[in-house]
C-alpha cells in the first residue's frame, strides 16, 4: 500500500476561492482534505501591487474516502480559518460566539490595516473584535485595536490622520466584503480619551437644546462614536437621542422630550 499522500496546489485570489476551486477539481468535501496555506496572498495598497493566494490540498487517508461530489454540497465554501501574514503580528480574535462571516472580516480587517501600517513603515501589534450595535438600526461596528511604541503619529492633529486611515481602511474593507461595514481603529487607547470628550459634548448640547428648544445634530460619527452619546443621554429627563441618515454618514440627533400634558 502506497502511504504518499495526494495533493493538489491551487492559485485563486483568495484562500477561500482556492479551497472552493481544490475541492471542486477533486470531487471532494471539506471534512475530506486538510488545508495548508503556502501563501495567503495580498490586496496590495489600494487594491495595487496585489498578489494571489496559493494553497496545498492533502486527501486525508481513510476507510471508505467517498471521493463523488454530491450535488448539494460541491459548491459549499470550505471552513478554514484565515490566518493574513503581517509583520505587524495581529492577535486573531477568539470569541467563540463569532460566526464565520464575521471571523472573516476581523481577519480582513486586521490583514488591510497591518498592510496600511507597512507601507507607514509603523510595527504594531493589531487585534480586531466585533462590538454589537447600538440599536436595531446599526451595524456590529468593527474595532480595530493598534499597540505599539511611537504610534502618535497615527493620530496626528486633531485625530485627522487615525480618521484618514480609519476611513481608508473601511472602504477597502467594504469593497472586500461587498457591503458597507462600520469600522473604527483605536491607537494607544485613543478612543478612551476620545469617549470621555463625548461625554462633555453630549452634555453641553443637551443643555443647549433645553435652553433654546430647539434640535441639534451633531457632526457624522462612527456607531461607536454615536453609541457614547446615545449612552450618556439615555437618562437625561428633558432630552432624547436618535441616529438619522446612513452609512457612512449617520449622525446623532438631540431634541427635546415630548411631554404628555
Amino acid at each position: 500500500m502506497s502511504h504518499e499522500k495526494t495533493t493538489l496546489e491551487i492559485i485563486a485570489p483568495t484562500v477561500e476561492e482556492a479551497v472552493a476551486k481544490g475541492l471542486n477539481q477533486l470531487g471532494l468535501r471539506e471534512e475530506e482534505v486538510e488545508v495548508e496555506v503556502l501563501d495567503a496572498g495580498s490586496r496590495g495598497f489600494l487594491g495595487l501591487g496585489s498578489r494571489q493566494a496559493r494553497i496545498r490540498l492533502w486527501i486525508k487517508e481513510k476507510e471508505s474516502v467517498q471521493t463523488a461530489p454530491l450535488e448539494n454540497e460541491k459548491k459549499r465554501p470550505a471552513k478554514i480559518e484565515r490566518k493574513p501574514a503581517l509583520s505587524t503580528n495581529p492577535t486573531q480574535p477568539t470569541e467563540g460566539t463569532l460566526d464565520r462571516d464575521e471571523k472573516f472580516v476581523l481577519a480582513t480587517a486586521e490583514q488591510i490595516t497591518g498592510e496600511l501600517l507597512q507601507k507607514m513603515h509603523l510595527k504594531a501589534r493589531l487585534k480586531a473584535s466585533m462590538l454589537p450595535p447600538q440599536d436595531e438600526n446599526d451595524q456590529p461596528t468593527v474595532m480595530v485595536e493598534v499597540q505599539g511604541e511611537d504610534l502618535s503619529i497615527l493620530i496626528g492633529r486633531r485625530s485627522e490622520t487615525l480618521n484618514a486611515l480609519q476611513y481608508i481602511t473601511s472602504l477597502i474593507l467594504s469593497k472586500e466584503v461587498g457591503h458597507w461595514v462600520p469600522l473604527i481603529i483605536d491607537v494607544q487607547g485613543y478612543r478612551a480619551r476620545r469617549e470621555r470628550q463625548l461625554r462633555v459634548l453630549a452634555r453641553r448640547s443637551a443643555e443647549q437644546v433645553v435652553h433654546t428648544g430647539r434640535k441639534i445634530t451633531l457632526e457624522p460619527m462612527p456607531a461607536n462614536e454615536r453609541r457614547v452619546i446615545h449612552l450618556e443621554l439615555r437618562d437625561h429627563p428633558e432630552v432624547t437621542t436618535e441616529s438619522v441618515g446612513e452609512e457612512p454618514n449617520r449622525k446623532v440627533t438631540i431634541f427635546l422630550k415630548k411631554h404628555h400634558s
